[in-house]
């Protein structure tokens, strides 16, 4: 438990030295954020607001994961491949915020592009976590007392659970502050995991959500900085590896439910629209409809924060930690 608040500690110090040194620096050099033209309108005020804040918590998180190691425990393979697939992620995005900066547009990657390379590094993480025995086959099923081995299933489940997760935090980021109090509340669900199951997994876990703390201070409403691709496929990466080497990708579907249903809208609304030529809601994602109805960014972020508090709650009592 020590090294979980040392390592949270570490990482919130650090990024509250990185951001307010990272915002201007990408202000000078013209990373601001392009709003989508089909998007709400108050959203183009927030044109120019800098993006690929992400390498903030980035730095942070990583620092204080590799400390905590060397000096606790030692070379950690486990944690070694967290840290890279997690990194992986983040330099996928980053090659996409950069395209889209550069070009001033809101299209980076190619759609084919980004999920080839998000393919070859889910691959690449599944076979080390694999071959190196970190992932079994063995997964705890939600509410019952017993795991289940699916044995080489494990893999291609890994796979899909890796850019499920990498792509729905992606989606989720689309209010100020909205990934970021999402995520930092299912990462502590999974750091008390971690603790209770003595996995040295919560270390790079807590350090992600101290990096997410001290970002918040600066990515709540008004956003001074986005997290950009770079962030939240960062993110994305680090929360389904963890999940993975917990035996825990059935019980992120619960805690990580905000996450799903906002995925869920986006491909409802995109079927809707293609079979019938009508739309579900007002606009996908599902955050950008409760807009349209009237409810602001900070109420939205509320709900849906409060929402994913409770999602943990049930989470927990599903694998009996409660």
């Amino acid at each position: 438990m020590k090294d979980l608040i040392f390592s949270a500690a570490i990482s919130v110090i650090i990024g509250l030295i990185v951001t307010p040194i990272l915002i201007p620096f990408l202000r000078r050099l013209k990373f601001g954020q392009s709003i989508r033209e089909e998007g709400p309108n108050w959203h183009r005020i927030k044109s120019g607001t800098p993006t690929m804040g992400g390498i903030a918590f980035i730095v942070s998180s990583v620092l204080a994961t590799l400390v905590i190691m060397f000096l606790a425990h030692g070379v950690r393979y486990d944690l070694i491949i967290l840290v890279l697939t997690a990194l992986a992620y983040g330099a996928v995005g980053f090659l996409d915020d950069f395209i889209k900066v550069v070009k001033k547009r809101n299209l980076g990657l190619s759609a084919k592009h980004k999920f080839l390379a998000q393919l070859l590094v889910a691959i690449l993480s599944t076979v080390s976590l694999k071959y190196l025995g970190y992932i079994s086959g063995e997964l705890i099923i939600p509410f019952f007392s017993h795991t289940v081995n699916i044995s080489f299933w494990i893999v291609p489940l890994t796979v899909l659970v890796q850019l499920s997760v990498v792509n729905s935090v992606n989606l989720t980021d689309g209010l100020d502050g909205l990934a970021t109090s999402i995520t930092i509340i299912v990462g502590l669900f999974f750091v008390v995991c971690a603790a209770a199951f003595q996995s040295v997994s919560g270390i790079f876990m807590a350090a992600v959500v101290g990096g997410l703390i001290a970002f918040l201070v600066f990515n709540a409403h008004p956003a001074k900085v986005f997290m950009g691709d770079t962030g939240s496929l960062f993110l994305g990466g680090a929360i389904a590896a963890v999940a993975s080497i917990l035996e825990l990708p059935l019980v992120l579907i619960i805690v990580g439910g905000i996450y799903l249903i906002e995925t869920l809208s986006v491909i409802l609304q995109v079927a809707s629209f293609k079979l019938t030529g009508k739309r579900i809601f007002k606009m996908s994602p599902i955050h950008h409809h409760f807009e349209m109805c009237g409810l602001s960014e900070t109420k939205i972020v509320l709900l849906f924060s409060v929402a994913t508090l409770l999602l943990c709650i049930v989470g927990f009592l599903a694998i009996r930690i409660l």
